[in-house]
């Protein structure tokens, strides 16, 4: 979920503050920014969405700062997402706050959150705190700041421990890789060329307004992000929001016309629909959340495709396997994200460092499964939005040791985010992919 392009608030400030700091609140207490705005209500969303996808690119920052100027951890959740909701909007500067839409007058900041913090019951007694600190820091600003700069987690916004593997797995480019990760992105789309083309596609967006430019086979990169609803064919099935590596996964199977075809992990089911629209497949779907798979069939029928779609447990083979073997697998596998951070700002603060080895023994375990499953001369494509080498080279390395009838075909392997593109349209996530065949 990318951040609104910026424009006049229809709230008062004090309210969308407010709004975004329960959804910080909620990732801090382990819920993903996008459950947490989904309860925020509907005309604040947007801003709301905008200051809190910001206040995650500048959490370690402002976390800095709050606790030098305020030592002791507020007791009440929500006062303490407040302080830091604040001071990220007062620490990052104006570029950055220009590319988000959140772009505020220091004094306009302060104002407001005090007012958001006294139209709050629990939070009024606190509104003195709230002013003082927030005051302290621009008279004291530019000592906060050298301060904070002495912690890799308040310079890089991103956990200790994540910032320490990536200077580990990639030495020579590890601080590209943090300050691309804070980077806004640009919203991506891919065509369904089933029901239009490209070129189609980019003329009617320049008739409504919106520039657009080609990437990829079959991309398109909006210059600024919009509501799918406000734009030209959602309706009508004309295009998919999804990013441009993971255009590349469902090309790699080169699938045919009659194949037998599974898509592992498939929700929310863009790789599904890429497939769909390449050939005329016998297709299932498979994902352990059924919820999830509602999504997958209501983008299908957008989209006018249609596939088998089960929720299953993808490693126990049976409770969903017939025992007829697919032409070609795809292999999303859960993994940490830590490759989608600028579409998911708030997935760094989610993780924890054990989590990647927890992740790669899921993603050794379903891959393993999956194998069974491929018919003699089909392939495997193993695919993570991830960065980290465990759930990556790693594991297909571990994989093809495990099965010596894999045979690794040519793939893309770990793509990486640029800080500086020469493009920054076609930037691109964080993915690994690994494909095999059957031999």
């Amino acid at each position: 979920m990318a951040p609104p392009a910026s424009g006049p608030m229809s709230a008062p400030l004090s309210d969308v503050l407010l709004a975004a700091a329960r959804a910080v609140q909620g990732v801090l207490a382990g819920v993903s920014l996008t459950d947490a705005l989904s309860r925020v209500a509907a005309p604040l969303r947007p801003a709301a969405q905008a200051v809190s996808f910001h206040a995650m690119r500048q959490l370690g920052l402002a976390r800095a700062v709050k606790q030098a100027l305020i030592p002791r951890k507020p007791a009440d959740p929500l006062l303490d997402a407040l302080l830091l909701t604040a001071f990220a909007l007062l620490v990052a500067d104006e570029r950055e706050a220009a590319a988000a839409g959140v772009s505020y007058a220091p004094h306009t900041v302060v104002d407001q959150a005090v007012r958001a913090a006294a139209g709050q019951r629990s939070l009024a007694p606190f509104k003195g705190l709230v002013n003082g600190s927030l005051r302290r820091f621009l008279r004291e600003r530019d000592s906060l700041m050298e301060t904070a700069a002495r912690r890799p987690e308040a310079v890089w916004n991103h956990p200790d421990w994540w910032v320490r593997r990536l200077r580990i797995e990639y030495p020579d480019h590890w601080q590209s890789l943090l300050r691309a990760a804070n980077r806004p992105p640009a919203m991506v789309l891919r065509v369904n060329r089933r029901r239009t083309s490209r070129e189609a596609l980019i003329e009617a967006f320049r008739a409504a307004g919106v520039e657009a430019l080609p990437v990829g086979e079959a991309g398109v990169a909006l210059s600024q992000p919009r509501p799918v609803q406000q734009l030209p064919g959602f309706a009508e099935g004309w295009w998919s929001v999804q990013d441009a590596a993971a255009q590349l996964a469902a090309p790699l199977l080169q699938v045919k016309d009659g194949m037998r075809v599974l898509d592992a992990c498939a929700a929310p089911g863009g790789k599904t629909a890429h497939l769909l629209e390449l050939a005329d497949l016998d297709l299932l779907a498979l994902d352990i959340d059924a919820g999830r798979l509602e999504r997958v069939d209501a983008n299908l029928a957008r989209l006018g495709l249609s596939a088998r779609t089960q929720a299953a447990d993808v490693a126990d083979l049976e409770t969903w396997w017939d025992g007829r073997p697919f032409d070609a697998v795809l292999a999303d596998v859960p993994c940490t994200a830590s490759g989608i951070v600028r579409r998911h700002p708030d997935i760094r603060w989610l993780r924890r460092e054990g989590d990647v080895a927890n992740t790669a023994a899921l993603q050794a375990r379903i891959a393993d499964a999956l194998w069974q499953v491929v018919a003699p001369g089909g392939k495997l494509l193993y695919a993570t939005c991830s960065i980290f080498p465990a759930e990556g080279a790693r594991q297909a390395e571990a994989f093809q040791l495990r099965h010596p009838d894999a045979a690794r075909l040519p793939a893309p392997g770990q793509l990486l985010t640029q800080a500086e593109p020469d493009r920054p349209a076609e930037q691109h996530d964080g993915f690994f992919y690994a494909l095999f065949a059957k031999v």
